[in-house]
């Protein structure tokens, strides 16, 4: 199985720019005023008393941290998942802040993780490194562009992956791989010292193996005076037309309707969540493609730098997009955002599913590709255009390989969609 991971962050040149952060960041005061690491203190042991007294100080100790490669660490190269990108920019001198605080949480950073390049991929494959497996269905693609990070947390060498959504970047491999994956409300977490993509759409998300450490890494990013409550019983709207239409609908199925035995459940007709009629895939690739440019294009024109064929061309067609083709893109998304605020005073929790199915297959054909992140944009594009949380449930296997649902939430929802997941997945 390849490295998920970027090799030059982790090679002999940046060795003390990572003890550095250890030190900084897990460090602890061992009661004579000196200052270790946590990693070093578990290889050399450490008695079990001290270490629960650890935990209680550090809620993610003992929880490795794998970080996409577009989060600054100070010390440590950023390079955007291209060659190009890390050659014209400077090693950062400041860390970002949900990396801090993880890292001040106790959590052990394990390395930075191969990602799309520019992050503007849902596919998880990027032509300048060894090609990422997907460790639990190595005939699948990994999904993108939170892919290393994934892979790492799928592979067992970090539990934590920490990544950016903004097209479906973390709810996209957390289908592909069978992780929690949990993209949060837009703007509830800093998106400071990190190569952006599309501002308004960027949001930092995390997966794990299991939703207890998801929610754990929840408490500690999340400003929970930022945090709204979902009712004790609430109101499950389910897109059965969307399930329909999936590869994995019979799965699906048997589980709403476990899910209606006990939960009040309103099924919501096609007009409802009427993706096509609301051209939520069109509205979102626009405006995001308009602020892609806008980010990166003069580095784009000024360094011409080698990026993979299907990439450029989205880039190239970036540039195209007009004034008149923003303006009517926004329109929609006020279309958008109003239809789903009427929605969401009838329901109180979303469920539609996060993939049409399972990952494509490695040897699928550019238009398969294609077609894939069409498909995946126009429910991915919901939560994206509102800036609505989204938590995806791995619950389920087609064909030895991994896919789930999701629940999606109003603005602030992100703690309340854990808690909730848990009661539903518990019962």
């Amino acid at each position: 199985m390849s490295s998920p991971f970027v090799l030059k962050p982790c090679d002999a040149k940046f060795t003390q720019a990572i003890e550095n952060l250890e030190t900084t960041f897990n460090g602890i005061n061992n009661g004579e005023g000196e200052m270790s690491s946590l990693n070093n203190r578990a290889s050399q042991g450490v008695t079990e008393d001290s270490t629960k007294a650890c935990d209680v100080k550090k809620p993610l100790s003992g929880l490795g941290l794998a970080v996409k490669d577009l989060f600054d660490i100070e010390g440590l190269p950023t390079a955007a998942g291209n060659p190009d990108w890390l050659a014209t920019h400077p090693v950062p001198k400041s860390t970002n802040s949900c990396v801090a605080n993880m890292l001040k949480a106790g959590a052990a950073f394990k390395g930075k993780t191969i990602t799309d390049e520019l992050a503007y991929s849902l596919h998880g494959q990027n032509k300048h490194y060894e090609t990422l497996v997907n460790p639990v269905a190595p005939a699948h693609i990994p999904g993108g562009s939170s892919s290393g990070s994934a892979v790492a947390v799928s592979a067992h060498l970090a539990d934590i992956g920490l990544g950016t959504d903004t097209g479906g970047s973390i709810r996209v491999p957390s289908s592909y791989q069978g992780l929690w994956g949990l993209r949060t409300t837009h703007g509830a977490v800093a998106c400071d010292n990190m190569v952006a993509l599309a501002p308004s759409f960027d949001t930092v998300g995390w997966m794990t193996r299991d939703l207890d450490t998801l929610s754990k890494v929840a408490n500690v990013c999340l400003d929970s005076a930022t945090q709204s409550d979902i009712p004790n019983e609430p109101r499950l709207g389910i897109a059965a037309h969307l399930f329909e239409q999936t590869a994995h609908t019979s799965l699906c199925q048997t589980w709403l309707n476990t899910l209606e035995d006990s939960n009040n459940c309103i099924v919501l007709s096609e007009t409802q969540v009427d993706l096509n009629k609301l051209q939520t895939a069109a509205t979102f690739r626009t405006l995001q493609g308009s602020e892609i440019w806008q980010q990166h294009g003069e580095w784009i024109e000024n360094t011409q730098p080698d990026i993979a064929n299907d990439i450029m061309l989205r880039l190239d067609w970036c540039k195209t997009i007009t004034t008149q083709d923003v303006e009517q893109a926004k329109a929609q998304q006020t279309v958008v955002r109003n239809h789903l605020t009427r929605l969401f005073g009838e329901i109180d929790v979303l469920v539609i599913p996060t993939t049409p199915g399972v990952a494509p297959r490695c040897d699928a054909d550019d238009t398969t590709l294609a077609n894939d992140r069409n498909a995946l944009l126009a429910l991915t594009a919901v939560a994206g255009l509102a800036g609505l949380p989204q938590l995806h449930l791995p619950l389920f296997t087609l064909h030895n390989a991994p896919c789930g649902l999701s629940l999606v939430g109003k603005k602030g929802n992100d703690l309340a969609l854990l808690a909730l997941a848990k009661t539903l997945t518990t019962r």
